[in-house]
């Protein structure tokens, strides 16, 4: 953990956990006949990477992303969590789901720790972004939102942050039903949550953007990203 003191200066880190539905050639076998599956929102977030690209070009960062399809290994869950693994792999052997954290889910992982701790040494305070979407139906109940902004409540600088990110969001496209910790808790586990635990709040601001599918994978989505960058660049700007 750095305890390098942070200026005024903010550096937006933005990352996507869920970006792709690949499954590496030697596992196939193992989702034989799953094809629908891995095409749903359980194999991955549609019109993740397309947002986050969005994002990446308006704001000019980088987007670190990895594209494996979170049934072969949960990206966004830490290594201790059982839904890490899905139905396909976790009745794998040891050391072939040992295999598999350390060639497909800690790079990722890795190089995210790295463009964070490095903007940290810097005397930045890092505001991470994890973009991703969700389904509009999950278990038969409609998710009533557009987006979602996912914080650990009781940091109160995120929640400050979030809240006017919403605010400015709503100023660029009024129409969007906004919601805070929602459809999940920005407190559970995940990449954020462990990061958290790694860098004070001064040093370190995290948050998953949840944007609904039937917008993000839809015709209309480039402008709901444009408002989203526009947003979210003010956000940075202000104090």
């Amino acid at each position: 953990m750095t305890r390098r003191r942070t200026g005024g200066r903010r550096t937006l880190i933005l990352t996507c956990e869920h970006a792709g539905n690949r499954i590496p050639r030697q596992y196939t076998r193992l989702f034989a006949g799953a094809k629908r599956v891995l095409e749903s929102h359980r194999g991955w977030d549609p019109g993740a990477l397309r947002l986050g690209r969005l994002l990446a070009r308006h704001l000019r960062r980088p987007l670190l992303a990895t594209q494996w399809s979170r049934l072969l290994v949960e990206a966004n869950r830490s290594p201790t969590n059982p839904r890490i693994w899905s139905r396909f792999t976790k009745t794998m052997p040891r050391d072939e789901r040992q295999h598999l954290l350390d060639r497909y889910w800690r790079p990722h992982k890795q190089s995210v720790e790295a463009a964070i701790a490095q903007a940290i040494t810097t005397g930045a305070q890092v505001v991470h972004v994890a973009v991703h979407t969700f389904t509009p139906v999950m278990d038969g109940v409609v998710r009533n939102a557009d987006v979602g902004f996912l914080f650990d409540s009781k940091r109160a600088g995120e929640a400050q942050f979030a809240r006017r990110w919403g605010a400015l969001l709503h100023q660029h496209a009024p129409g969007l039903r906004l919601r805070y910790n929602y459809p999940y808790l920005g407190s559970a586990d995940g990449l954020a949550t462990w990061l958290r635990r790694r860098h004070p709040m001064r040093g370190y601001l995290g948050f998953e953007l949840e944007v609904n599918q039937a917008l993000a994978a839809g015709r209309g989505w480039r402008p709901v990203g444009a408002a989203l960058a526009a947003s979210l660049g003010a956000a940075l700007r202000s104090r």
